[in-house]
């Protein structure tokens, strides 16, 4: 049986996932992190994107809108404001996500200001980028 590592991951409104795993990837502001049982401790703060977690040899991926990771040796803690399975992501509000922030940033007269604007196109991205790479892990 391979080494486990305790995870939780939480957003603001619900306990997204909590259980054993073999390893977590995250992107982190400072890079990608790969954690695996009995890491160092560490605290970072993560950017919007995807979290993947191996659970029994097999991938599970999550999409978070930013937030913190904790890393303790035998836990690991995400808090985000937004966390949701990566197959939970609707497309389609995505890419309506993403117009929207485009067009804030090229009219200067919009009501978003520009700072709002970049964060939601980089929400946006992101989950577009977690329903990518859910299309091709699940094509092999």
């Amino acid at each position: 049986m391979a080494m486990t590592i305790h995870v939780d991951i939480v957003s603001a409104e619900n306990a997204i996932y909590s259980g054993l795993v073999e390893a977590v990837f995250a992107s982190a502001v400072m890079g990608d992190v790969g954690i695996y049982p009995r890491h160092t401790p560490m605290l970072t703060r993560l950017k919007p994107g995807e979290v993947r977690i191996l659970v029994q040899g097999k991938e599970e991926q999550f999409y978070v809108s930013g937030g913190m990771l904790e890393v303790q040796p035998h836990v690991v803690t995400i808090l985000a404001d937004t966390a949701m399975r990566a197959d939970d992501v609707d497309e389609a509000a995505a890419l309506q996500a993403k117009a929207d922030a485009e067009r804030a940033l090229k009219d200067r007269d919009s009501k978003m200001d520009y700072a709002e604007a970049q964060v939601k196109l980089a929400e946006a991205m992101a989950q577009l980028r977690s329903i990518e790479r859910m299309r091709k892990i699940g094509k092999h």
